[in-house]
């Protein structure tokens, strides 16, 4: 994903957007994780931060989430001296494109976070890309912020695996987080404030159709 994008990047774009974050089964059968972990009312907000590729779509997908309070574009998995758009774009730097995910949960619970990320924000079986941006900073990860994250994360995983939602396996690494680093100012909302751009319009439209024609009483009202 590159602010100015080529004649052939939006070619590329075009290609694959009937893919973004389809899945085998229909929506209504995605399996909810066995294993999560409900808070009762009144407790504290959470974070989550996960990496499915361009985070503009990612955090626009979970912006309309009940429950979700923020979500910030960032970098996960580097350095705070990398943690810089044009130099992780370079792919070198260990970081992923990430989002850091503020929730309540006692309105949404983080495995149900797990879903909508497997289910719409990502296709998890594309191993180091998402669609037509390629390298290890589009690759699918969960920093799990705790031992709860990481049990949940993996179990789920293994669940859908197990299944077989999807045609090929699931990619996704399951990493302990280390540091979340928010991106450029111009990246925040980049969706909401750029409905017209053709990356937008190829790529991350879709996913917030999906998540309105799958996951209807999950949104916002």
């Amino acid at each position: 994903m590159m602010i100015r994008m080529s004649l052939s990047r939006i070619a590329a774009a075009v290609g694959v957007v009937a893919l973004a974050g389809r899945v085998v089964v229909g929506a209504s059968d995605f399996p909810k994780p066995d294993k999560d972990v409900v808070a009762p009312a009144g407790a504290a907000p959470q974070t989550a931060v996960l990496a499915g590729g361009c985070f503009w779509g990612v955090e626009a997908v979970f912006e309309k989430l009940k429950g979700v309070t923020d979500v910030v574009s960032g970098f996960a998995g580097g350095s705070k001296a990398t943690a810089h758009y044009q130099i992780v774009s370079l792919g070198m730097s260990g970081h992923a494109e990430s989002v850091k995910i503020t929730y309540d949960p006692s309105q949404i619970t983080y495995g149900r976070l797990l879903m909508i990320f497997f289910s719409v924000a990502h296709d998890p079986t594309q191993l180091n890309r998402q669609g037509p941006d390629e390298g290890t900073q589009y690759r699918s990860s969960v920093f799990a912020a705790n031992e709860d994250q990481r049990q949940v994360a993996l179990a789920y995983i293994q669940q859908l695996d197990a299944a077989k939602v999807f045609k090929r396996r699931i990619v996704t690494t399951v990493v302990a987080l280390q540091e979340f680093y928010p991106a450029e100012a111009y990246h925040q909302d980049f969706v909401a404030h750029n409905p017209t751009y053709p990356y937008v319009v190829f790529n991350d439209l879709p996913k917030l159709d999906h998540l309105k024609q799958a996951f209807p009483e999950l949104l916002k009202r």
